[in-house]
């Protein structure tokens, strides 16, 4: 490797390899890229949310090394479990045993098996670098008693650093015997040649990223062979220095949980001293401090890191490209990976990203409910979703996000238990509006002659020709749009009922007379329509939604029309906006008689007009 030109860009972006990903962590933010089984990269970036008073903490010289040490750990430990639910992912949902882990403890299979990883690499942690040294010493000393009783017993604390960086060494070595492990390196050596190629001022590509160093001098591996050293010196003059020695306790087993307990109550002061330790050895770039880093920089090249393949760094890129991103940009929104999970969890965080988007959350109810093919009533049956299921989800949820209405994004919709296509073409039908369909479907007689004006979606005209079939009616739908039209043709083609069509503004184009004319109109307000739901406002036609400057203006066109197409005793049934219906009502002075009606929230809704 030719050695690289001199820094161009300094950043503060580090890094930490995952199961087939890297994470990278700046200022603000923290993204993690892995490649999912499919072969996709999947992004998952999240903003820093450090409470205020660690933050002050975390400033304080010596105490600021603990409390970064486990902040660390814990962040860096829920980004590995994390990238293993996405790398481990498959279409096995476990069986019985996946069931019954769900259901009694909300938990999945991958959720069981990451928890014992962890388990089972802290105990081995504190096994081989705290216990591990120690049995070696005393069976040395036990070997050679004169060697624990000269100088003071200063040999045993020489042993055990011994055995300690050997333990260490030994493992890093060992550990390359795994697969999974060699494949970890090869992504700690895409993190560093990511993080040396934009220093360097070099473009962030997987060909350009490939020449670069992959050996980097903030490496956690530098950092960990400081730790060990550090450890290893002050705890060896503490120990010595309180007279934890064979001579002061001769009881071995005394001797080694006093040692024991000792070393463990010093590891807050000990990464206290390291960071402080290491803080120093970053402001300096010399001969001398150079002698502290290569330790750490040898075990980087040839152990900790390998070098990866173009797959690799481009997962690498990913990860660093989405924190400048978020950096640079505090309104670019957090990111997600699509994993398999237990059902109310993955439910609880949807609701959660909806609420805080200014979304319903039952619409999240909705969508899980679509995409699994239950009823909205069954989802606090426990259950594990499956990945499929979870990238079904994950498009539905991104769309909603956008603010685009969900049925805008299912496609469909149920009135009057009847399936209605809807689009962008047409308002989406609401739930009040079937009282609206009802109360034509109850009041038509055998042969009557309907119209249904600004018809939309066709979806009263629809449930009225299919529910009275039987009674022979004629349905007659009529709307401006042309390309709602087009929509309400496909609605009736679909559930397979015969309606007459007709491009008209209001009556213009309507010919004969109807024993019954229902509509619902544009009713709000002009001024209005800026302050409505984003989802009304943004996606559904303007032309379908605005009534003028009071929200009456179509009312009043109706007033001044509608007899000329009512027959004898003919009926008119209008919705209308809440609060609307008394100056509606005023609009038909000449009639027989009128009625108001409310919705199912006790809202007067609608107006039946009896000429």
């Amino acid at each position: 490797m030719k050695k690289q030109k001199t820094k161009k860009n300094c950043t503060y972006i580090g890094g930490q390899a995952v199961m087939e990903g890297v994470m990278m962590q700046g200022k603000t933010c923290i993204a993690c890229a892995v490649r999912d089984p499919d072969g996709n990269i999947q992004v998952e970036a999240k903003r820093l949310k450090t409470p205020p008073a660690v933050k002050k903490i975390s400033k304080i010289p010596f105490i600021r090394g603990t409390v970064n040490l486990v902040l660390s750990l814990v962040r860096g430990m829920k980004v590995l479990m994390r990238s293993a639910a996405v790398s481990g992912d498959d279409e096995e949902e476990g069986g019985k045993v996946s069931a019954y882990l769900a259901e009694k403890f909300k938990l999945s299979v991958m959720d069981v098996v990451t928890y014992i990883a962890v388990f089972l690499g802290i105990a081995l942690a504190v096994g081989l670098f705290i216990i591990l040294p120690r049995v070696f010493t005393n069976l040395i000393l036990e070997a050679f008693p004169a060697v624990g009783a000269a100088h003071g017993g200063i040999w045993q604390y020489v042993l055990w650093g011994a055995f300690k960086f050997v333990i260490f060494i030994a493992y890093l070595a060992l550990i390359l015997l795994l697969k999974d492990i060699r494949r970890l390196y090869m992504y700690h050596g895409a993190e560093h040649k990511t993080i040396n190629a934009y220093e360097h001022g070099m473009e962030l590509t997987p060909e350009s990223v490939k020449n670069a160093s992959r050996i980097h001098d903030r490496c956690g591996t530098s950092f960990l062979f400081i730790v060990v050293l550090i450890n290893v010196l002050v705890l060896s003059l503490v120990l010595w220095g309180v007279g934890v020695t064979e001579q002061n306790i001769p009881n071995r087993f005394l001797r080694f949980f006093a040692q024991l307990g000792i070393e463990i109550l010093l590891l807050p002061v000990l990464a206290g001293i390291s960071y402080e330790v290491l803080k120093l050895l970053a402001r300096f770039d010399n001969k001398f401090v150079a002698i502290f880093k290569s330790p750490g920089m040898l075990l980087q090249k040839a152990l900790t890191t390998r070098e990866p393949d173009a797959e690799m760094i481009e997962v690498a890129i990913a990860a660093f490209k989405k924190v400048l991103e978020m950096d640079a940009d505090p309104e670019v929104p957090e990111t997600y990976f699509i994993t398999s999970g237990i059902l109310s969890k993955k439910l609880e965080e949807t609701k959660e990203r909806f609420s805080e988007a200014g979304i319903d959350e039952s619409d999240a109810e909705w969508i899980y409910s679509l995409c699994l093919g239950i009823k909205r009533s069954e989802l606090s049956k426990e259950r594990t979703v499956k990945p499929s299921e979870a990238k079904k989800i994950d498009e539905y949820v991104q769309k909603r996000l956008t603010g685009r209405p969900l049925w805008y994004i299912v496609g469909d919709t149920e009135f009057y238990g009847l399936k209605i296509k809807v689009d962008e073409r047409a308002l989406i039908p609401r739930p009040e509006t079937e009282i609206l369909a009802d109360t034509v479907i109850k009041s038509a007689e055998k042969g009557d002659k309907i119209l249904d004006m600004c018809t939309g979606s066709g979806c009263i005209a629809i449930a009225v020709a299919k529910m009275c079939a039987d009674r022979n009616v004629t349905v007659t739908a009529a709307d401006i749009s042309d390309a709602a039209l087009m929509l309400a043709r496909e609605n009736a083609e679909i559930n397979g009922v015969k309606i007459n069509f007709v491009q008209s503004d209001m009556f213009r184009n309507v010919r004969g007379k109807f024993n019954i004319i229902v509509c619902n109109p544009p009713y709000i307000k002009s001024g209005e329509i800026p302050y409505i739901q984003r989802e009304v406002r943004d996606f559904e036609p303007r032309v379908a939604l605005d009534g003028g400057e009071d929200g009456l203006d179509f009312y009043r066109r109706i007033a001044e029309d509608v007899k000329g197409c009512l027959a004898k005793d003919g009926t008119l049934v209008m919705e209308c906006g809440e609060g609307q219906t008394e100056e509606i009502l005023k609009l038909f002075k000449k009639r027989d008689y009128a009625m108001v009606l409310k919705d199912d929230a006790g809202v007067d809704r609608f107006v039946k007009i009896v000429f």
